[in-house]
């Protein structure tokens, strides 16, 4: 099953560690690394609101 996503500019760090956020219009949300959309991870747009809210959060800073 294909559906289209509407990915959002890369986000980039240092080198070539760039993540890509989409969204469809079936209520999912994706991440994938830049220029390997085709391998992403897909679940909820819910989730990804969560996952944001959390690192704003700092709840990932122990991964800094």
């Amino acid at each position: 099953m294909s559906h289209t996503i509407d990915w959002e500019d890369p986000f980039c760090g240092e080198g070539n560690a760039c993540f890509r956020i989409g969204t469809d219009a079936e209520g999912n949300a994706h991440i994938a690394v830049a220029g390997s959309e085709e391998h992403r991870v897909t679940d909820s747009v819910e989730a990804l609101r969560t996952l944001i809210r959390d690192i704003k959060a700092g709840k990932a800073d122990h991964l800094l």
